[in-house]
């Protein structure tokens, strides 16, 4: 079973109903004994880091503890920048400290063809594929993925494997680190290709509890 946690912060049903359509196992859930008993774990959202954190309370501990266990954890979005040492979206806030880096604002620029960015970032945007990454098994080397952020997070981890999209700059659209996954994108709105990300999402859970 893959547990959605839910914490009030955005896109849990958008998550869940693409799960379901896959035939997952899924509960919507905040509490610690179903996120404890989980064969994984999504944290989805949407908004800034400092809410989220303080909404997430003391499950923030317990996603840590499962996250250091060795459960798979997959963080979309908002979850995917909470994954991070810390935040400045809105002041300076500190997020869950799984994988190093920090999540600062999409710099103002222009495009390689000369047009002004738009912030936030939103729509379809290419990624380069790593083929080290497993949520990313039998995809091959590049797809489009839709976005709507106006942070991205640079990743300073050395254990981390990162998949990037170009947007004026180079930004982190999606992380592993051991069991510790993450998109910037959304896959459940990412049409046949985000479906095959929660596929494999679901393939590791099965095959760390086997």
């Amino acid at each position: 079973m893959v547990v959605v946690i839910d914490y009030g912060v955005g896109n849990v049903r958008s998550v869940t109903n693409a799960l379901r359509h896959i035939g997952c196992d899924v509960k919507v859930s905040c509490e610690r004994g179903d996120i404890e008993k989980a064969d994984g774990i999504i944290l989805p959202g949407v908004g800034a880091c400092g809410y989220a954190m303080k909404v997430l309370g003391p499950l923030a501990e317990v996603i840590r503890d499962v996250a250091a266990g060795g459960k798979p954890l997959l963080g979309i979005c908002l979850g995917f920048q909470l994954l991070f040492d810390e935040s400045f979206e809105h002041g300076e806030h500190k997020g869950l400290g799984l994988i190093r880096g920090r999540v600062v604002r999409i710099p103002v620029g222009t495009t390689e063809a000369g047009g002004k960015l738009t912030i936030p970032h939103m729509g379809w945007n290419l990624v380069k594929l790593s083929e080290q990454m497993l949520l990313f098994s039998g995809l091959g080397r590049e797809k489009y993925f839709p976005f709507a952020n106006s942070y991205y997070a640079e990743v300073t981890d050395d254990e981390a494997i990162v998949a990037y999209t170009r947007y004026g700059i180079d930004m982190a659209a999606s992380v592993q680190k051991g069991n510790i996954f993450g998109c910037q994108f959304h896959p459940e709105k990412g049409a046949a290709d985000g479906l095959s990300i929660l596929r494999n999402f679901e393939r590791i859970c099965k095959k760390t509890v086997n």
